[in-house]
């Protein structure tokens, strides 16, 4: 599960921000909307967490660091060739800033074990990179690199419980990949819960990545994915019985261009056509659709129904990035009870989005106040990330009024924007 990240100088974020998800002391929802570690540092973590702001105030660069972050790690072993810069973006208002390095940092629980990995970077190499491992309180730093400015040389250290050919690992590593990532290339067993937590567990749906419907289309193959994925629609109130996939081979087109001569030819092809029936029944009959007979909104819970299921059955982390604009209000609520739901999410899944849907914050027995955080920017157009604990709202306060009247910050300033005066 995810504990905490920390990102610095990207995009609008110019300074240290911190999203966390330890829960906090109070107890209200405690058993359903948090998870238990056995972690004293985080004895227990949310299951999810809901982040608002106006437009263009930092909410989609907070879930672009993470994707960033995540790529790196992804791709500078193998994807990133030597010499090859970074289409980074450091904060660009102010002089100091745009020279600075970009850092970030993740932590993350892994089969009871915290784990603590960070990196630093510029457009041209990485200029820092460590990694903490918690197997007790006291943690050790299995590794850390950094650049010597005077000699212009990368120093790494490395702890006595790291193992593994750590000369190799480090001659491989060049100035604009990461050691973490090379090191795993090269088959370093301790690193790969690691590397592969960070690639493998963190999912991010934004407008870079967007939901597409082929996982949800190959679940529906399988019929305990069909099942799975007709339940789910069912407990939104949509009245589908069932859904049936039918493949054929239908004849089309492929270009081929000859190497030699660069000649283009258009040669026949088999391809294959998928078609979505939908079963509908009601009290009255029942009646069989095609996908393009279903509304938007079904049509979006349909591709988001596979991922989210899948994310649920592994215990995986999901980050979407304004969640409301593909599902209506009641649809976002169901989805999080289901992240909340000991039974539907017994792996410990998280679920962590962006959103102007207001009618969340007040929605009965739905979030936490540690659940909730705010983006809002300052006179420098640096944005902040807070979190509604940090106001100290009563009991029984009505958020949602009090989110509307910008008592928590994180909403557009309408009469500058209309250039109106009070």
């Amino acid at each position: 599960m995810l504990i905490e990240f920390r990102v610095k100088n990207f995009r609008s974020l110019r300074d240290e921000q911190v999203l966390t998800l330890v829960a906090s002391k109070d107890k209200t929802l405690l058993s359903s909307n948090a998870q238990e570690t056995g972690v004293k540092a985080a004895p227990a973590l949310l299951r999810s967490t809901a982040i608002y702001g106006a437009n263009a105030s930092g909410k989609s660069n907070l879930v672009k660091a993470l994707q960033y972050m995540r790529g790196v790690v992804a791709e500078s072993a193998t994807v990133i060739q030597p010499g090859q810069t970074y289409n980074l973006q450091p904060f660009r208002l102010d002089r100091t800033s745009v020279t600075e390095p970009t850092e970030f940092e993740i932590t993350f629980l892994v089969d009871g074990v915290r784990y603590q990995y960070g990196f630093s970077m510029t457009q041209a190499r990485i200029v820092n990179e460590y990694l903490l491992v918690y197997k007790a309180f006291k943690p050790q730093r299995w590794f850390e690199r950094y650049l010597d400015e005077e000699t212009d040389e990368e120093i790494y250290e490395f702890s006595a419980s790291f193992k593994g050919s750590k000369s190799t690992w480090q001659q491989a590593t060049r100035s604009n990949a990461l050691f973490l990532s090379m090191a795993v290339q090269l088959n370093s067993e301790q690193l790969r819960p690691v590397f592969d937590w960070i690639t493998k567990q963190l999912i991010v749906f934004n407008e870079v990545t967007p939901l597409a419907p082929e996982f949800s289309i190959q679940m529906l193959q399988q019929p305990e994915g069909r099942k799975e994925i007709c339940e789910f629609l069912k407990s939104a109130d949509i009245s589908i019985k069932d859904i049936s996939l039918v493949i054929r081979k239908i004849q089309g087109e492929r270009m081929r261009v000859d190497l030699t001569s660069g000649k283009r030819e258009i040669q026949p092809e088999e391809i294959e056509d998928r078609q979505l029936h939908f079963l509908h029944a009601t009290d009255q009959g029942e009646a069989t659709f095609e996908l393009s007979d279903e509304s938007g909104g079904t049509r979006n819970l349909l591709f988001t129904a596979g991922p989210v299921l899948d994310i649920l059955r592994k215990g995986y982390t999901l980050i979407i990035d304004e969640i409301d604009t593909s599902l209506h209000t009641l649809l976002v609520q169901e989805m999080v009870r289901l992240f909340h739901n000991p039974k539907t999410n017994a792996a410990g899944a998280q679920l962590i989005f962006t959103t102007h849907d207001t009618s969340l914050l007040n929605a009965p027995g739905l979030l936490r106040r540690d659940q909730i955080w705010f983006t809002e920017k300052d006179a420098d157009q640096a944005s902040n990330l807070t979190s509604l604990s940090e106001f100290s709202p009563r009991k029984n306060e009505a958020l949602e009024r009090g989110y509307l009247t910008g008592r928590y910050g994180g909403i557009p300033f309408i009469e500058k924007m209309m250039g109106l005066t009070s």
